[in-house]
């Protein structure tokens, strides 16, 4: 009896089950058997800036006419149909109204555009299979143009369509996606989620948020209803691309469609028969069924410059007088562009026909194109074995660091020169360093797993354990640095305590860099261990490195009171030095301020005896730029030695745009031992350093190759005596920061591609000088810049043309000099951050043209000066200042 049971209720609820089943595919819209539905329909495009008007934008309308007619319909399913759709009278034509000088389309038929063989393609009839409303199949003829047969499926999107409201997912020209239906009474409207739609279509874009691009889309069609089948239907997609740092730079599409019945007459009658197959092979046997998704159409560039005639026309302005303005960027980003079409022969040509002046950045422009022909071009290219070409080989890995979306090929090159023959030992070490930068973006884009990932990551943490030699151990931890490695924080933390001076600061601001969730408490215990000096002697900048850390991460109550205990105790120069990073971060409320704040209330923390301490060693932040776009923070952190040499000092540039943040810049000028040369005293366990100044930089999130001034005392008096007081340069090039191609497939069928790029013309460099006459030195940190950033955005039809191009440009320049005279003490330091008056222009371009030659184009633009400016320090900087120069300076 049980076992009788138990079949009745399987029995009903596969019963239930088949019928809910059954229900869930409800009724679609139907045609009447005899009768020809007549409609009229148009597809538009418009392109334009953000907030240009419908009336200004450029663009192209196809209106045709459109018959619809019942072929078949299951005599055992009322909502299974052959429908045949039949287009005549096809036009092409201008959105919107102009005079005759600007209509290209004056005077020109869609056969004079299409060309005939494509107008006879475009009218012939489409079979559309429907079942409960959903397109099952398209049967269509062979050998169409890719272009006229996404035209078709954009119509068929129209016929598409489900009478009751409900969420689900669907296929059309669009690819497969989620729509959302909402009925009501005669009307349908169909929302669209864009995001959603899954294509074969594939970009890229840049790695970081902030120099990416931001889009939006929606996409709505209106379909209203009489007696059973579409007697109208609207829609409209909109999409918004925008700069993330420069929203203003923006460019928006906009699609329409519109189908409207205009009269029904008496009309075929439908064809018996019980199968699909063999009703489509009455009607013609050369049907074929084709895809619902929208087919790829690879547009030819007519008339496009070789890359050969480009590089003619455009290599005068690579040449180095001519790199530091925005031509040089903008003619930088054009000739990636084209790179990206050329061979790998071609590229070459290119290479070995190029002036000794011209190759550095050429080789930047190459290495940023990032195609498979450009790589195997360069690589070809260049020499590793040979040190003579050091400065291109550099260049090479530098594009390489920054490159805007880099593969597993790029690794796996980088890995080959590695273990092949060398002539430099610079470029030894930049190789590794910059290996480590292309794991950390092959990581963030999930290719973590991939071989040459792994075997890369098992080189650079095995590595500092693999040799005792210093210059080695530094380079690994450099490559940590850029690769940011969760499994290497543990590495990281050994190398804080145990290394030497240099080794130790490496490995704790590699720390820095990490996410605060991974400074484990461990961690923090040997930072603060260093810090407080527990188990040995540490330098000032290795302390120093600590506590910012530890502020930086979370900081307990204990762990800020004991910091704060310490002022006092430490040396002259770095009890200042913790005051004003105290000060720092109450100013400028960062996340340990409120901490700090509760610490401070305690009278025996917190008291004039502590915090008079007197010295000219600084910590400070501030704003460069806040808008709702971006905003942009410096922070300068100058450390001294107890007899007024510098000992540290750091620059940092940040950028934060959609809750992302880079670190777009950081000069780093270290220099110790010096004390013999004014016959002073070093301070505790800095006593027997060797003479030593370099530099170290961090751009765009990757850390470079630290360049070295001079090491040991020969080596210094040499170069003092042979300065030239100029500058030595840390880095310069050509550096694509704006990196994102995407292609926008369109309901209507057409297709929209859009290209958005930003190149920057950089130059870094800093240097250190000493007047022991007038017992003073200087350091500077110059960045000189040019950035272009271009978005174009096009619709090619490969018979019709039409795009925007919106675009900015400036050229900017920002100074850090630093001032020391140590004929007193305290000695006198004056700290200036000057930004000089810089110009900023944007363009806009709508251009329109026909493969007869026929063109149209409006440019506008504008321009201002943005007026310079010193950037603030603290009250008591700008006091220090007055006095360094109203006593004079023997520079």
């Amino acid at each position: 009896m049980l076992r009788l049971n138990l079949i009745f209720i399987c029995i009903f609820f596969t019963q239930f089950s088949a019928a809910a089943k059954v229900s869930d595919q409800t009724a679609g819209p139907r045609l009447n058997n005899g009768k020809l539905y007549k409609y009229s329909y148009a597809a538009e495009v418009l392109l334009d800036r953000a907030k240009g008007t419908a009336e200004e934008s450029t663009g192209y309308r196809i209106s045709t006419s459109v018959n619809v007619n019942l072929v078949w319909r299951n005599p055992s399913n009322k909502d299974e149909q052959l429908i045949k759709i039949l287009m005549s009278d096809v036009k092409i034509e201008n959105v919107n109204k102009r005079d005759d000088k600007r209509n290209i389309f004056l005077g020109s038929s869609a056969k004079s555009i299409l060309g005939k063989d494509n107008l006879a393609a475009l009218e012939k009839p489409l079979i559309l299979h429907l079942n409960f409303g959903k397109v099952k199949s398209l049967y269509s003829c062979q050998k169409e143009h890719a272009v006229i047969t996404n035209i078709k499926r954009g119509l068929v999107s129209l016929f598409q369509l489900q009478l009751s409201s409900g969420r689900g997912e669907e296929e059309d020209v669009s690819g497969k996606c989620k729509v959302n239906y909402q009925a009501r009474q005669n009307q349908v409207t169909r929302i669209k989620e864009l995001d959603s739609c899954k294509t074969a279509d594939t970009g890229f874009t840049s790695h970081s948020k902030v120099l990416g691009v931001s889009s939006k889309s929606t996409s709505a069609t209106v379909f209203t209803l009489e007696e059973g089948f579409i007697k109208s239907a609207h829609s409209e997609e909109n999409h918004l691309l925008s700069v993330n740092v420069q929203q203003a730079i923006a460019a928006k599409i906009i699609s329409k469609q519109k189908l409207q019945l205009v009269q029904i007459e008496a009309g075929p009658k439908e064809t018996a028969g019980k199968e699909v197959k063999s009703i489509i092979k009455t009607l013609d046997p050369k049907y074929v069924s084709i895809p619902l998704a929208a087919e790829t159409v690879k547009s030819e560039c007519k008339g496009c410059p070789t890359l050969w005639e480009h590089w003619q026309s455009a290599s005068k302005e690579f040449e180095p007088k001519s790199l530091s303005n925005a031509t040089a960027a903008r003619n930088f980003l054009s000739l990636i562009q084209t790179m990206r079409k050329a061979r790998k022969e071609e590229i070459l040509q290119v290479l070995r026909s190029s002036s000794s002046s011209v190759l550095p950045p050429l080789v930047d422009a190459v290495t940023s194109t990032q195609t498979s022909a450009s790589l195997e071009a360069i690589l070809e290219f260049l020499d590793f074995s040979k040190e003579e070409g050091f400065m291109l080989q550099e260049r090479f890995l530098y594009a390489c660091g920054f490159a805007s979306h880099p593969n597993e090929e790029m690794l796996k090159a980088l890995m080959g020169i590695r273990n092949g023959k060398i002539g430099s030992n610079d470029i030894k070490e930049s190789v590794v360093i910059i290996m480590g930068a292309l794991v950390r973006k092959l990581c963030q884009k999930g290719g973590c797993e991939l071989p040459a990932v792994l075997e890369t990551k098992k080189l650079i943490l095995e590595g500092p354990g693999s040799t005792e030699v210093e210059s080695e151990i530094k380079m690994y931890l450099l490559a940590l640095k850029n690769a940011l490695l969760p499994e290497a924080v543990p590495l990281l933390t050994k190398y804080s305590e145990s290394g030497s001076g240099p080794i130790s600061s490496i490995a704790i601001t590699a720390l820095q860099k990490y996410d605060v969730s991974m400074i484990t408490e461990e961690v923090k215990k040997t930072l603060n261990r260093i810090y407080h000096q527990n188990h040995r002697v540490h330098e000032k900048t290795v302390r120093t490195a600590a506590a910012d850390v530890i502020f930086s991460s979370n900081p307990t109550y204990m762990e800020v009171k004991n910091l704060l205990l310490s002022i006092g105790s430490l040396p002259h120069e770095m009890n200042k030095y913790m005051l004003s990073k105290v000060q720092d971060i109450l100013h400028f409320e960062m996340p340990a301020s409120k901490v700090v704040q509760q610490v401070m209330r305690d009278m025996i923390t917190h008291n004039y005896d502590r915090f008079s301490k007197v010295g000219s060693s600084s910590a400070f932040s501030g704003y460069i730029t806040r808008d709702p776009d971006m905003t942009a923070t410096y922070s300068l952190d100058i450390l001294y030695s107890g007899s007024g040499i510098l000992r540290r000092s750091n620059m940092d540039i940040m950028t934060f745009s959609k809750d992302t943040q880079l670190h777009a810049s950081q000069v780093v000028i270290e220099a110790q031992g010096l004390e013999s040369l004014i016959a002073a005293t070093a301070d505790e366990g800095e006593e027997d350093l060797e003479s030593f100044s370099g530099m170290s930089a961090v751009l765009f999130d990757v850390q470079l190759r630290p360049v070295t001034f001079f090491k040991g005392y020969s080596d210094l008096m040499s170069k003092m005596f042979t300065a030239t007081g100029e500058p030595i340069n840390v880095v310069k090039g050509l550096i694509l920061l704006v990196d994102h191609s995407q292609v926008i497939q369109l309901q209507s069928g057409l297709r929209a591609s859009a290209e958005f790029q930003g190149g920057l013309a950089i130059d870094i460099s800093g240097g250190m000088e000493f007047s022991l006459w007038y017992r003073e030195s200087k350091t500077s940190v110059n960045n000189k810049g040019a950035m272009v950033v271009t978005g174009n955005v096009t619709v090619d039809m490969d018979f019709v043309r039409a795009g925007v191009e919106v675009s900015f440009e400036t050229e900017a320049a920002l100074d850090f000099i630093t001032t020391v005279k140590f004929s007193e003490y305290p000695f006198l330091v004056c700290m200036q951050m000057e930004k000089a008056q810089f110009p900023f222009r944007q363009f806009l371009t709508k251009y329109e043209s026909l493969p007869s030659g026929k063109h149209y184009i409006s440019r506008k633009g504008r321009s201002e000066i943005v007026p310079g400016s010193e950037f603030p320090l603290h009250q008591e900087n700008s006091n220090m200042c007055k006095k360094v120069f109203s006593e004079g300076s023997g520079w």
